[in-house]
């Protein structure tokens, strides 16, 4: 019999890892299937875009894994027994179980409230497309001069609050920070940054906690209220329930707690990857969430599957960070460089050359993904020859 290997979520780091387990395992030996709620991929990091009014392209899974022996599966995942070695899955004609004997679970994460009431009743977040498309419903019945409130001061934030003020110059938009206004930049990152929302008139609350939202704005912690028409939550994601209900060891967070291939410590036929797993980086850090670390752990979960169905040796991809890509509309932006640990450095790149830099990742990922049997090293070295034209540019 076939070994079957099912990947859970077609997110950015499910959908790598599928793709080269396609690429590195025989058809004859293997059944791969990916099972994901929306029939197209969705590029989590253009939600901004998406919720401003924002057309993006459309990449059916059926069409990216067309020929590669990958099989599609459309349904809303429900329960993992890890025990039983099986999934729950539910759609519109009803509930199925189906079997594995690798699982690679990238359930990623959605929006996280925590616990702070009236987030669920009043707020929009931008966390996935459905969320996004009913937050760009919300802005389009908004006159002139109506309010905007993005809570959380992260780089989900930053874009929000910036692609929002870009897109309706008409709305009056304010952004609450817990900590200051991009401190974790440099001096110089932060000072651009203080520019920029000055630039497109966007209100700044620093060091400010939401105790409340209501249909009416925020209220802070001190009891003071920021007026909104509509209340935009960026305040960080939390992993789906899914995994924690199981006998898998997790964290507090809720992700699947790993080893250096992405395997989990408690099950070895279960690999957890992107924001659903808790995998260690340099320094001995947890890895966050993100597009930047859920990339690298795809890699390397489905390098070691692959090393240990066929018997070889199982390497290692390196797990670290190189910069921070931060869209602040359109045509501005800032890339801060940043230690393998996620630390800024000194460098960065800034306003235009910057939107350009990302859009050069953006759709780079993109394109690996849409493009399933080419290999790494190919897309790797297109990038890399990109990126260094970027930086000669601004030398």
């Amino acid at each position: 019999m076939k070994h079957r290997i099912v990947v859970l979520g077609a997110g950015y780091a499910g959908a790598i890892a599928a793709g080269r387990l396609a690429r590195r395992l025989h058809p004859d030996d293997t059944e791969i299937t990916v099972v994901n709620a929306d029939a197209a991929f969705v590029e989590r990091v253009r939600m901004h875009q998406l919720a401003t009014g924002q057309d993006l392209k459309r990449r059916r899974l059926s069409d990216i894994y067309a020929g590669t022996g990958v099989k599609v599966r459309l349904a809303r995942v429900t329960a993992v027994d890890a025990d039983r070695k099986t999934v729950a899955l539910g759609d519109e004609h009803g509930a199925e179980e189906i079997a594995y004997d690798t699982l690679v679970y990238a359930l990623g994460s959605a929006s996280a409230d925590h616990d702070v009431p009236g987030v669920a009743e009043h707020a929009y977040d931008i966390a996935g497309k459905q969320s996004a498309l009913r937050l760009r419903d919300r802005l389009d019945e908004l006159a002139t001069g109506g309010t905007v409130l993005v809570v959380g001061g992260g780089l989900t934030g930053l874009e929000a609050a910036t692609e929002i003020a870009e897109a309706r110059p008409d709305l009056d938009v304010a952004i609450v920070a817990r900590g200051g206004l991009g401190d974790w930049l440099t001096e110089k990152a932060q000072h651009y940054l203080r520019e920029v929302f000055d630039r497109l008139t966007i209100a700044v609350h620093e060091h400010t906690d939401i105790a409340r939202v209501e249909a009416t704005g925020a209220v802070t912690s001190d009891g003071q209220v920021i007026p909104a028409q509509v209340t935009v939550w960026t305040a960080g994601f939390a992993v789906h329930p899914i995994a924690a209900a199981t006998t898998l060891e997790v964290a507090e967070t809720g992700q699947i707690v790993v080893d250096a291939t992405m395997r989990s410590v408690s099950h070895p036929d279960v690999y957890a990857v992107g924001d659903a797993g808790l995998a260690e980086g340099p320094g001995g850090k947890p890895l966050r969430m993100s597009c930047a670390s859920g990339a690298p752990m795809a890699w390397q979960a489905a390098d070691a599957i692959a090393a240990r169905l066929t018997g070889r040796k199982i390497p290692q991809t390196l797990l670290r960070y190189f910069h921070q890509c931060i869209s602040l509309g359109r045509h501005d932006g800032i890339i801060q460089f940043v230690t393998a640990d996620d630390r800024a450095k000194p460098s960065l790149i800034k306003g235009k050359m910057a939107a350009r830099y990302k859009e050069i990742v953006c759709k780079g990922a993109a394109w690996g993904i849409s493009h399933p049997t080419v290999m790494l090293p190919i897309r790797r070295r297109r990038i890399a020859a990109i990126r260094t034209e970027v930086l000669a540019a601004t030398s």
